[in-house]
């Protein structure tokens, strides 16, 4: 087979048709999501700390968070929720953020070396889920 000048950039156009919607985290991507926090019941007051426990945020649930999902250089966000509610035990949760699949498409598109640099530089590389529900059990003692 004779690879023609029209034969090539077919090929070509094909390749970015494929690649192009899987992008580059750091462009189809985001650094901070909106995190649904809900409880079961509804009511109880939410805090969100970071690792070094720090307080966030806070809350009465449902509620939404604008979180990070990246603590730095490479390195996933870590939270934890702590949920109270009169009549119910405080209930713990964490939320981490994990790696975003359009991460990979900087492998193809940008080159492993740029593109990952980029996104480990922006955060963009780790990705939060959209909601977490927690149940909280009543207090015997209450």
């Amino acid at each position: 087979m004779i690879i023609t000048i029209k034969n090539l950039f077919s090929i070509l156009c094909v390749a970015v048709a494929i690649l192009l919607p899987s992008g580059c985290a750091s462009i189809a991507g985001k650094t901070t999501y909106p995190v649904n926090i809900n409880s079961k019941p509804e009511g109880a007051e939410v805090v969100v700390k970071n690792k070094y426990g720090a307080t966030i945020q806070s809350g009465i649930t449902p509620t939404v968070f604008m979180l990070n999902s990246s603590d730095g250089f490479m390195t996933k966000a870590h939270y934890n929720l702590v949920f109270t509610k009169e009549g119910y035990r405080e209930t713990t949760g964490m939320l981490v953020g994990e790696l975003d699949n359009r991460f990979f498409g900087n492998c193809v598109c940008a080159g492993i070396f740029i593109g990952m640099f980029v996104d480990a530089a922006t955060g963009a590389m780790y990705e939060l889920p959209e909601k977490i529900t927690v149940t909280l059990k009543p207090d015997q003692n209450f």
